[in-house]
């Protein structure tokens, strides 16, 4: 129910009845709908623009007012370039796969394709009841079979496909096979490809290269596992997140700090596995390269920098020297291979340091040292790699008995393991420079090894007792060696890591090499409720994909998809897939019975490409139609340069800013490789909202209450009602125990979460809409304060009492020619709310309305000319009042396409201007002088004021100011 009190004149504003006509208006005059190339009513004339929100995961408790903030702005958008006379597409669907929408069907004891279109209906109907004007005829789920069969479809082209080394770029697997048949590549000693240059050269590369072979020489088995090892999908037996109170295998962001996972707190253990991979490592150059071309907000470009994490240094071989100093030199030693950023400082290299589980640990551990190690390395396993790279942790490591030898300086250095090395960055060993590194320092001290300084820097001269490890800049020190002719002393970081990564390569101790943080991305759950892999595995191991026709392999039904869960780590995975029907899990072909792969990929998969299919969503022979892409991801700049990005503008929050991104552009450069796509990048511009916070309340125990629930002891309120009350005038209550107010992001976890439909009950949606985007710039996080929302329903309820006389229902609007003071007012508005519009500045925009509004109260009628400005204005913001107001103004058609109002430049400057009269700080008079007046006449007018004259007639002036178009101040003191 609105507000309004019941004795509400008869013509009141109802933004109940208005927002549900106009709801229903827009509905079925498919108001929003997108006509493509091909459909009836497509003006390819147009410029396109294409607006896209992240899409939701269809949540069983709903939407509350943090969600629609990023979707009221994209809509406001939209409208807005509709009435700039483009082509908008803007369009929504729901990511429905994945484990949050299976627990909550295991919950409820519920089959998760049931609950999972119950939530996304009750979704829709929040987001019809937003006035968001969504093309719904192309609304999707990644559920649906029609969509799974091209997610399945685009996983077999990257399974049919690799990444070229010399194109940098995925071509088909075919093609490497053709390659290799031509001798165009070598296969290397481990499986690498080694590119011939030329068909002459490669008698003689074959000849120089030991264990160099030819693609002809390999049995067919050999043969297909090659081309395994260069698939952009693949399986591999790699060291995951298991957890078997979950019964699947998680992503690291999955896993909280404690080891534990995020959904239902239970322990998580690293196993090995065999899982399918998706070989994104490859494309690490360009997804970081390919940020310069797109138009993102630094902090989010530097955060998916930063998870690639693209560094170049060294990769530097140690020889391991026997325990015994003495004993004679081996003919085959064993060689220790560490990466490092800063060969630079190789002579400062002391000690070396391998992780647990280094392949080379056994071998490197003596003896008299094995029980340690071993011993070291159980505890080891039972940590986290978050807990093991937590900063601050005391130091823990072992000596393994051996010694390497430091290649630049002969310097016999020992080897330790200790678990703040990991296996997953570099080489899994790494050489300790204690004195410019703080882990390595830390460690030296901890267990008393050397310290050796190699930058010049400020540090203590003992440095046994150097508090801290100098990681700045510097020349070098200590770092000359006649006999090995090599000398780094005075040489600035640049200078000395070329010369120390020249002199390793021709002495065959290091290569220059580029390493990455970013990891090949684990694409398997043990779950039910995702997309089951194209994939059959026949009797020896062979993988045979499924012919497109075979698409969508959809999901058995089943009663029990719940997942098996244990709490040992060591029982086997069991996916809920392995309790499906036989006739399912088997296919019989040509007499041989194949089995079906049991995983089911990730929710990920879904949500990377679903602006593609939002193109041509009905498409049953295509991913997307080629015209359909062509016109809506390709565009120009101003020059004619191809756009690298193809979504105009996407929303979403921060909190998807690396992965969500950074697989979603993996798989389209996939796409754009083999030729599906046309533009390198998906997004062309990403905007990262902020969030919506509130306070929430916890018990003395820690234990989070329902915030609704929540009052002042001392009056009876809601905690809302005194939401702006300092704590300590406060004696917050749950059910009679005491609790303490505590501020976060709203959501379902900290039991703050405020529904959209309770708002819109009271105040209607366009006062949900112009409050959530008044509340401060869209980017920050604001705080929600329901109090705070009756101002804006007071200017609506104004702006309709501006417009219509809410006794008679009278339109109050005339067609005369504004004054001047009211036109200059008008074109301000659509100046400043236009340029705001550009700069997704709403609060701007709101703000611009609200002043334009209030200088219309003055007037008995508003000018034609001003109430159709201000109501074109209002209609992306407010769109169901600006509808009706729009209306009642003689139109028949929908604001929602009529053109955006213009200013005229030559309307914006006053003639006049109106300045307050201050005397000794304090208001007396206003003077109305000609806005270029000069100091001197403004001065003038102001002493000719009745007012300000009788004050200054009391006042020895010792000083006058004057601010040009804002104020006058005359300072002084009394006349004795």
């Amino acid at each position: 129910m609105s507000p309004a009190p019941t004795d509400a004149p008869a013509h009141a504003y109802d933004p109940a009845a208005i927002e549900a006509r106009w709801q229903e208006h827009w509905e079925q005059h498919k108001t929003f709908r997108a006509p493509g190339p091909g459909d009836d009513g497509f003006d390819s004339d147009k410029p396109k623009f294409y607006v896209l929100d992240m899409f939701p995961y269809p949540s069983g408790v709903g939407l509350h007012v943090g969600h629609p903030l990023g979707y009221i702005a994209t809509d406001i958008v939209g409208r807005y370039r509709l009435m700039r006379g483009d082509n908008v597409l803007h369009p929504m669907g729901f990511d429905a796969f994945g484990l949050p929408a299976e627990q909550y069907a295991v919950e409820h004891n519920v089959h998760p394709r049931i609950t999972t279109q119950a939530n996304i209906d009750n979704m829709v109907r929040q987001l019809r009841k937003l006035g968001l004007g969504y093309d719904w005829d192309r609304t999707l789920a990644t559920t649906d079979p029609g969509y799974v069969k091209w997610t399945q479809w685009i996983f077999l082209q990257m399974y049919g496909s690799y990444f070229d080394p010399i194109e940098k770029a995925a071509r088909p697997i075919d093609q490497l096979v053709e390659k290799l048949q031509g001798e165009d590549y070598l296969i290397g000693l481990n499986g690498e490809l080694i590119y011939s240059g030329s068909s002459e050269d490669i008698e003689a590369l074959s000849g120089g290269i030991i264990g160099a072979r030819k693609w002809h020489s390999l049995e067919a088995d050999q043969q297909r596992r090659l081309l395994d090892e260069y698939r952009l999908a693949y399986l591999a037996d790699i060291e995951v997140n298991w957890c078997p109170g979950l019964g699947t295998v998680l992503a690291n962001e999955e896993v909280k700090a404690d080891g534990r996972s995020e959904r239902g707190n239970m322990p998580v253990y690293k196993r090995p596995l065999k899982q399918w991979m998706l070989r994104i490592t490859a494309y690490a150059d360009r997804l970081a390269d390919d940020l310069d071309g797109v138009k993102w907000p630094a902090a989010v470009k530097a955060l998916q920098r930063n998870w690639i994490g693209r560094s170049e240094g060294a990769n530097v071989t140690f020889t391991i020297d026997p325990a015994d100093a003495d004993a004679a030199p081996d003919d085959h030693p064993l060689q220790l291979e560490a990466y490092t950023t800063r060969p630079d400082t190789l002579f400062g290299a002391t000690y070396m340091v391998v992780a647990p589980e280094h392949p080379l640990l056994s071998a490197l551990t003596t003896d008299a040292q094995r029980e340690a190690v071993t011993a070291y390395r159980a505890a080891a396993a039972a940590k986290t790699d978050l807990e093991r790279k937590a900063d601050g942790k005391s130091k823990s490591g072992v000596f393994t008995g051996s010694y390497a030898v430091n290649p630049v300086n002969g310097a016999r250095i020992p080897v330790w393991t200790a678990d703040y090395v990991l296996t997953g960055y570099g080489t899994g060993a790494i050489m300790a420079v204690p004195a410019h590194d703080q882990r390595d320092h830390d460690f030296a001290r901890a267990f008393d090894l050397p310290i050796v300084q190699v930058i010049d820097a400020p540090m203590q001269p003992d440095l046994d007792i150097q508090a801290e490890a100098w990681t700045g800049d510097g020349k070098l020190i200590n770092s000359h060696d006649a006999d090995r002719g090599l000398n780094l002393n005075n040489l600035s970081f640049d200078e000395a890591k070329a010369r120390v990564t020249q002199w390793l390569e021709h002495h065959g101790t290091g290569t220059a090499t580029t390493r990455y943080k970013l990891r090949d991305w684990l694409f398997s759950r043990q779950r039910y409720w995702g997309e089951p892999f194209p994939i059959l595995h026949a009797p020896d191991g062979t993988i045979v994909p499924l012919d497109e026709s075979e698409l969508p392999l959809e999901l058995p039904e089943m009663q029990d998809f719940k997942p098996s869960a244990s709490d040992s780590p060591d029982d086997p995975p069991a996916p809920p897939l392995g309790r499906a029907p036989v006739t399912w899990r088997k296919v019989i072909r040509d007499g041989i019975e194949y089995s079906r792969e049991l995983n089911t990929m990730p929710n990920w998969a879904g949500s990377c490409w679903y602006y593609l299919r939002y193109l041509d969503p009905s498409n049953r022979s295509r991913l997307v139609g080629e015209a359909a892409e062509s016109y809506w991801m390709r565009s120009t700049t101003a020059d004619g340069t191809p756009h690298n990005g193809g979504v105009d503008l996407y929303v979403g929050g921060v909190e998807h800013a690396v992965l969500h991104l950074l697989y979603a552009r993996f798989w389209h450069k996939v796409l754009y490789d083999l030729g599906h796509v046309g533009t390198p990048e998906p997004f062309g511009r990403y905007f990262a909202q902020g969030y919506i916070q509130a306070f929430y309340y916890e018990t003395e125990e820690g234990v989070r209450v329902e915030a609704g629930e929540v009052v002042d002891a001392d009056t009876g309120l809601s905690a809302a009602a005194v939401q702006d009350r300092p704590d300590d005038q406060l004696r917050l209550e749950h059910d009679g125990r005491p609790v303490k107010r505590l501020y976060g992001k709203m959501g379902k976890s900290l039991k703050n979460a405020v529904a959209p439909d309770d708002v819109i009950s009271q105040y209607g949606c366009d006062t949900l809409r112009l409050y959530e985007m008044y509340m401060g710039p869209l980017e920050a996080s604001k705080v929600w304060n329901t109090q705070d929302i009756v101002g804006v329903h007071r200017f609506l309820n104004r702006l309709w009492r501006n417009l219509v006389d809410d006794s008679t229902g009278v339109l109050r609007v005339s067609d005369e020619a504004p004054d001047t003071e009211t036109e200059r007012a008008t074109h301000q508005a659509i100046a400043r709310v236009t340029d705001a519009m550009e700069k997704m500045a709403f609060n701007v925009a709101i703000a611009a309305l609200i002043e334009l509004n209030n200088a219309l109260v003055r007037l008995d009628t508003v000018p034609r000319f001003t109430a159709d400005a201000l109501t074109r204005m209002l209609g992306p913001l407010a769109p169901h009042l600006a509808e009706e107001l729009w209306h009642r103004l003689g139109h028949t058609d929908s604001i929602a396409r009529e053109p955006w109002p213009e200013h005229d430049p030559d309307k914006l400057a006053a003639d006049t201007v109106e300045l307050p009269v201050q005397v000794n700080g304090k208001l007396r008079g206003r003077v109305t002088i000609p806005a270029d007046a000069d100091n001197a006449a403004a001065e003038a007018a102001a002493r000719a004021d009745a007012n300000v004259a009788e004050h200054l007639a009391r006042l020895d002036v010792k000083k006058v100011i004057v601010i040009p178009g804002k104020l006058i101040n005359f300072a002084g003191k009394p006349k004795s």
